[in-house]
């Protein structure tokens, strides 16, 4: 009898978890594409119907990582007042991030020597940061803690005012202490801007 054919999804999936596997095992520059079709018993022919490189197939390692972790997240329901949420949500995404660069070196890898590309995983990391800010700055005007007329386009300042705290290959940059000051001085002052916007 012949096997019944697998869905792209779960071939697709498959390839993701034995990829990170090895990436995880190896390395990104020590695996190959030949190495993940070769534990999967398939053709390299076969994962790249699914992905189209290396650089793909990392991306979207990176992009199912960052979904998942922005995705816990999204769902935070701090019962503090907006300014000290904001405070505490970017805190505790940095720390995640930072246990990230403990747990998993290879992530921090694959993200260091991607940075410089203008990938989709790069992409949707921003937009799922702003609308995080948007919704906790949505929150803040509703509670009459911040005056903001448009939070979203708003959460697009407030997420480059934290990029030196939550962008991974800059957190490697400087020691804890540091960046939990640096934290606490970037939420104070976001902080400040939304609560007494500049006069027009």
């Amino acid at each position: 009898m012949r096997r019944p054919r697998r869905k792209a999804e779960e071939t697709r999936g498959d390839i993701l978890n034995t990829a990170e596997t090895l990436f995880r095992e190896r390395g990104i520059a020590k695996c190959s594409i030949a190495d993940v079709a070769q534990a999967l018993h398939m053709s390299p022919a076969n994962i790249f119907k699914h992905f189209h490189s290396k650089a793909s197939l990392a991306d979207a390692i990176c992009d199912r990582h960052i979904s998942r972790m922005i995705g816990r997240f999204g769902t935070l329901d701090e019962p503090a007042p907006a300014p000290e949420r904001l405070a505490i949500v970017v805190r505790k995404l940095m720390e995640a991030h930072l246990q990230d660069l403990r747990d998993n070196p290879f992530l921090f890898e694959m993200i260091f020597l991607m940075s410089e590309a203008d990938l989709p995983s790069g992409q949707h990391y921003r937009r799922l940061i702003e609308n995080l800010f948007a919704d906790l700055i949505r929150q803040g005007v509703e509670s009459g803690a911040y005056k903001c007329t448009d939070p979203q386009a708003i959460s697009q300042h407030v997420a480059a005012a934290f990029a030196s705290v939550l962008h991974p290959v800059l957190l490697a940059k400087a020691g804890e202490a540091e960046l939990h000051d640096r934290c606490d001085g970037l939420a104070r002052l976001v902080n400040a801007a939304l609560q007494n916007p500049l006069a027009k």
